[in-house]
């Protein structure tokens, strides 16, 4: 539960109820996505997608969960040579996250990330760790803010091991 202006918001599964017809993040790829594709998407099993609504169903954010893997070697040697000799690492994908432009400022997107790193972390499926492919520098600086750290040569995608929100959520609960 996040509370804005004194208004509730709710983070919740997508379904075919949602009014996603206003929704604007500013960001067209982003925009159009949740519009057009990702309703199909969560029909296919290629994406779980998120909404955070306000009490009166308004859609303030999006994003969206997906298993992923990542090749060992992709990591820093500090990091890959304590994991296993396989050639793919398990991973959770934030495929997208998106706040409406009305409602930027207010702590929505560090509240839908922390939703989907706990779903992550609680999954029954196994994941090393949380991977993000920001769109634009904002979202990168956004992603370094909650300690993500840029793959070697990949500016643009980033990634979080799930222990490290472990610690963070146990202590919490």
């Amino acid at each position: 539960m996040f509370e804005e202006s004194g208004e509730r918001a709710n983070v919740v599964a997508l379904d075919a109820s949602h009014d996603r017809s206003s929704f604007e993040s500013g960001v067209e790829p982003l925009d159009r996505y949740f519009r057009t594709q990702i309703g199909q998407d969560a029909r296919k099993g290629m994406a779980a997608p998120f909404v955070l609504l306000l009490t009166d169903g308004t859609i303030v954010g999006y994003y969206t969960l997906s298993a992923t893997g990542v090749s060992v070697g992709e990591f820093p040697e500090r990091i890959a040579r304590k994991l296993p000799r396989y050639p793919l690492v398990p991973a959770t994908l934030v495929g997208r996250l998106a706040v409406d432009h009305r409602h930027r400022g207010r702590g929505h997107g560090r509240h839908m990330l922390a939703d989907a790193l706990f779903r992550a972390m609680r999954s029954e499926v196994a994941s090393f760790a949380v991977v993000v492919e920001a769109k634009d520098e904002d979202a990168q600086r956004f992603y370094e803010r909650e300690s993500f750290i840029r793959f070697s040569g990949q500016p643009m995608r980033l990634y979080r091991p799930i222990a490290d929100y472990r610690k963070v959520f146990e202590e919490k609960l």
